[in-house]
């Protein structure tokens, strides 16, 4: 049955997010084992690095949330999914999950969703919006926590005769692996990033918006200059603003206004993640709002990096708290501040331990293999 399987999944864009990379890494694996593997998606930069001759790329504004394009999309994908044949339909968005329902329910082909995120609502429009999410023949629910969020908020969208499970993102840990660099690509990024490494690196990932907490972190981080009485790191606030212009332009107030201009650094972007996190000492994830999964805090694990995230959402589940890494109090700039002081203060033997054992757990749990692996399984179970 396996080899008659055509999986057709249909994503907004194909950039660098969890999302993104669990619909390329799948995308991927099907071939692997015998399956066809489609994807719609209207762009994005992981699509240079799509093996054509594995994956079925398909371009269409499916990012669009205008109800006229996203009824035009379902028309189109009717006809992609009757012209290739299509068994299976995976929607990882809310726009393109509603253009994959009607083509499925007319198409008669089996519907599934990933739930990502937590997805804001503040009426029942929204949340109706929300709920396509929940409407399809197999719902994946990325950790425990979204699987939480999504029976307490669209219990009366779920019915009994549909499969509800988690699925735990997945990471490429033999890319983020410590031991793939070679000490000249690092002095090459660090000499980028204008940094001498005469003292430890914090480094904190992600794009520049509001929940994800760099405001927070930069107060910490302040706080602890005034605790010490000296600047003890540097510091790599590494993520795009991705148009947030006036975001950007608080976060670089901020540092002057503590000043730490000689301590902080903003970097855009980084080619090499797996490199920016190896020449980091300690690791930081600040959300103010829960992760679905927190990227940051598994690929940091998995470099045998020390990583200090917020203990909510998919951190609490990613995280074993003083074994893996430090869970600190969300939103609690004091919070924070202590355990950087703990982590830039701990000996070295007891860094390389929770090191090493973050990484054994990245591959005993969220490895991508095991991802990918579980994905299939249930593509197969909902053909036969």
């Amino acid at each position: 049955m396996s080899s008659n399987i055509k999986v057709l999944q249909v994503i907004p864009r194909l950039g660098y997010g969890g999302a993104e990379t669990g619909c390329y890494d799948i995308a991927h694996y099907l071939p692997e084992n015998n399956c066809k593997s489609f994807i719609v998606t209207s762009g994005g930069e992981l699509i240079k690095f799509i093996n054509k001759e594995k994956v079925k790329l398909i371009r269409l504004p499916v990012q669009s949330k205008n109800p006229l394009l996203i009824f035009l999309n379902s028309i189109v994908l009717i006809g992609i999914i009757l012209f290739y044949n299509i068994t299976i339909v995976h929607a990882r968005s809310r726009a393109p999950a509603w253009s994959c329902l009607i083509a499925t329910k007319l198409t008669r082909r089996k519907f599934v969703t990933t739930f990502h995120g937590t997805y804001n609502f503040s009426g029942k429009i929204k949340k109706f919006y929300n709920s396509v999410m929940v409407r399809s023949d197999l719902i994946i629910a990325g950790s425990n926590f979204i699987f939480s969020h999504i029976k307490e908020n669209y219990s009366e969208f779920l019915k009994s005769t549909k499969k509800f499970l988690v699925i735990f993102r997945g990471i490429n840990t033999d890319y983020f692996d410590a031991s793939t660099k070679l000490e000249s690509e690092e002095k090459e990024i660090l000499k980028k990033w204008e940094i001498n490494k005469e003292k430890k690196i914090l480094l904190m990932p992600g794009r520049l918006t509001s929940w994800k907490g760099q405001e927070l972190f930069i107060e910490a981080v302040n706080l602890v200059k005034i605790e010490l009485g000296y600047e003890a790191f540097h510091v790599v606030i590494l993520g795009s603003e991705q148009g947030r212009d006036l975001y950007k332009k608080k976060l670089v107030s901020l540092t002057e206004q503590y000043r730490l201009t000689n301590q902080i650094k903003f970097i855009n972007n980084c080619n090499d993640m797996a490199l920016a996190y190896k020449v980091s000492d300690i690791i930081v994830s600040a959300s103010i709002e829960p992760e679905a999964f927190g990227r940051v805090a598994v690929e940091a694990q998995s470099m045998q990096k020390l990583i200090i995230a917020s203990n909510i959402g998919g951190s609490n589940e990613t995280i074993v708290d003083g074994k893996t890494g430090i869970l600190f109090e969300s939103g609690d700039a004091g919070s924070l501040c202590k355990k950087i002081i703990q982590a830039i203060t701990m000996d070295e033997t007891t860094i390389q331990l929770i090191g090493k054992e973050g990484r054994k757990n990245i591959i005993k749990k969220f490895n991508v293999e095991k991802m990918c692996f579980s994905t299939y399984s249930e593509y197969k179970r909902l053909v036969n």
